[in-house]
């Protein structure tokens, strides 16, 4: 399907879905929760947690990585709305365990001339990403100083999640 096959849909229907999913739902998630996971399609967070619309902030990046924007986006998640907790989410088979951040940077420098200014946060093994991540989350000067992060991985061909232990 593509982007236009998207809109045609949300014009089928009105143009009112969003808004009648939402209605009477806060802006603070009622559970207090953000949810940091992959851009993988395979993935339905709402469904993987038995979740509902209005229960949780989702950001999704690709690999579900712990980035400047992610910060930025838990960090006004957490100050102006009131979320505490937070589960970061990545799983097996992911497109960043292909390549290295080296390695995409000159195929991209060698295509347009430049290299990124941002990096890709590549890697090879979903717990060790999650353990560095949910470690920099817990140290982050920003975030509030109660929040609460787990981290997990995800099976994504079983749908079984596996928590990743950080002391």
């Amino acid at each position: 399907m593509s982007a236009e096959e998207l809109i045609k849909r949300y014009e089928a229907g009105g143009g009112r879905l969003a808004a009648a999913s939402a209605e009477g739902l806060a802006v603070p998630p009622s559970l207090h929760t953000a949810i940091v996971t992959c851009m993988d399609s395979r993935i339905d967070v709402f469904a993987l947690f038995g979740m509902n619309i209005g229960e949780t902030h989702v950001l999704r990046n690709a690999g579900g990585v712990v980035t400047d924007d992610v910060v930025r986006s838990l960090t006004i998640s957490q100050r102006k709305l009131g979320t505490r907790d937070v589960l970061l989410v990545q799983h097996n088979g992911c497109g960043l365990a292909t390549f290295t951040d080296d390695e995409f940077c000159e195929e991209l420098a060698a295509e347009t001339g430049m290299r990124p200014s941002w990096r890709t946060h590549a890697f090879r093994d979903p717990a060790q990403s999650v353990r560095r991540d949910v470690t920099q989350l817990r140290h982050d000067p920003f975030l509030h100083p109660d929040t609460r992060v787990r981290g997990f991985v995800l099976d994504i061909h079983a749908g079984v999640l596996e928590e990743v232990i950080v002391d």
